[in-house]
């Protein structure tokens, strides 16, 4: 997720005509990084680690983090990548040729929708970001981890694509034809 800076994130709220929402111009330079994630849908269960940058170091530091939070007895990692030039870097291949269970599936070119994490990144800035104005890089750093915490406490298996709704049955209206008994 990112790079994201601190600044003023906008939430919902509730205004009534003819008053107009209204938010202070923010530049946002009070700070910056990225924060790196994974995630197993099939329980829910999410890890998140913030960093100043989007490096070949901090990815192979996070590479390494998830490697000692995957159970064991998990088999094959799959770690579906965007085409970041840090993630097909040597340290990577040195990686993923130390740690034999990774598999690095990388993603075509503008198919963000194909990275399954990306819904869940929109989850977790709602959770951590939304409505909220942050001074300092520090303070998303907190508000990210508190988010993911909350996350996990209430996780679920997360399935991608729409909710369907609960869409009431249409009442028939002025063109509809009469029914004869």
């Amino acid at each position: 997720m990112g790079p994201e800076s601190a600044k003023s994130f906008p939430g919902q709220e509730v205004t009534r005509a003819p008053a107009r929402a209204k938010q202070a111009a923010d530049s946002g330079r009070r700070g910056k990084g990225s924060v790196f994630g994974a995630f197993i849908p099939a329980t829910g269960v999410a890890f998140t680690h913030p960093y100043t940058g989007r490096t070949t170091a901090n990815w192979i530091d996070f590479l390494g983090r998830v490697e000692a939070w995957v159970p064991a007895e998990v088999g094959t990692v799959y770690a579906v990548l965007d085409n970041l030039p840090a993630h097909r870097g040597t340290d990577a291949l040195l990686f993923s040729l130390a740690y034999r269970r990774w598999e690095f599936v990388f993603q075509p070119t503008y198919a963000a929708y194909l990275n399954l994490i990306e819904p869940w990144w929109k989850v977790l800035r709602s959770l951590a970001l939304k409505g909220r104005r942050f001074e300092t890089w520090q303070e998303i750093e907190v508000a990210v981890e508190r988010a993911t915490a909350y996350w996990n406490a209430h996780r679920h298996p997360f399935v991608w694509g729409r909710r369907r709704r609960h869409r009431p049955k249409r009442s028939p209206g002025v063109a509809a034809v009469p029914s004869v008994h």
